[in-house]
Formats: C-alpha cells, structure tokens, sequence
C-alpha cells in the first residue's frame, strides 16, 4: 500500500510543477485535473474515501467551470481559433496521458487487490468530516467560500466584453 502512495505522491508533485510552469493555461489545467486525482488516490489510500469522492467530484465540477471560464475568454475570434487548433496537437496529451495512466494503474490495482485497501488504521466517515466542517473549521469554510465567490466574479469580470462605443 506505501507504493500507491508514493507513486500517487510523486504523480501529485510532478502534474503540479508542471501545471504551475505551463505558460499554456490548457495545458496547465491539464495537468492540474492529473494533480487532483492524485491527490484523491493518497486521500483514498489514507483511509479517507469521502474525501477523496469529494475530491474528484467538487474539484473535477470545480476544474469543468474554470475550463469553461478560460475558452470563454480565450474564444475571441479566428486568431484563438487557430491558437486553439494549435493546442489540441496529440504531443499536447502526452504528459497528461502518461500521468493518468499511471493513476489509472493504481486505481485498478486498489480495486482488483485483496482485502483491506485503506493504508490508514481507520477510514473516516462523512459524518465525522461534517462535524469537523461545521465546527472547529467553520471560519476556514466560509473563508474559503468567500474567496471562491471573489474569484467567480473576477472571472466574470475578466470575461465579459467591453460594450462598443456608439457614435451620437
């Protein structure tokens, strides 16, 4: 079980620095979808599974929105097009591919293994991470809740067109 985890660790570790060094941002956002399931496997073998289905399904729906943002504004005209043409070349899945496919790997390794999966002495309920959010970390939710919001509206803000000037 160490061995799924530090691979998972080491897929986690490179897809970053590769998302944070990609001047590209689709192929940043590749990379970092790579680095989240990542990190949903250590979660799951540290004996934490709802985090990790709450890791693949906040941040994968989370990742899906900021895609979207970034062809949003991105999509300006035939210029992007080409650009886009440009960036979905297949050297471009190479990295990402090899990556996933190593997750893929572990996750039907952790499937397909006997018994016990869970690396951790014992698995966390939802119930226990719902009284952690709604107690002691509530500040840090709302917080967090608070800067997503912030971060929503900068994107609308920096997506929206400017209104064309009209002649009086």
């Amino acid at each position: 079980m160490e061995v799924v985890f530090y691979i998972a660790a080491i897929v986690a570790i490179t897809s970053t620095i590769l998302a944070i060094t990609r001047l590209n941002a689709v192929h940043a956002l590749l990379y970092l979808i790579v680095s989240l399931l990542s990190v949903a496997i250590v979660f799951f073998v540290m004996g934490a599974p709802f985090i990790a289905a709450l890791e693949v399904i906040v941040y994968a729906g989370a990742i899906m929105v900021l895609f979207v943002f970034v062809v949003m504004m991105l999509n300006l005209g035939k210029k992007a097009t080409d650009r886009e043409r440009q960036w979905q070349r297949g050297s471009m899945w190479v990295g990402p591919s090899v990556l996933a496919a190593i997750l893929i790997a572990e996750i039907a390794w952790l499937v397909s293994g006997p018994g016990n999966a869970v690396y951790g002495s014992t698995a966390i309920e939802p119930k226990q991470v719902g009284i952690v959010l709604f107690g002691p970390y509530l500040i840090g939710v709302e917080l967090a809740s608070m800067l997503l919001l912030g971060a929503l509206v900068g994107a609308y803000h920096l997506g929206r067109r400017a209104p064309e000037k009209t002649e009086k």
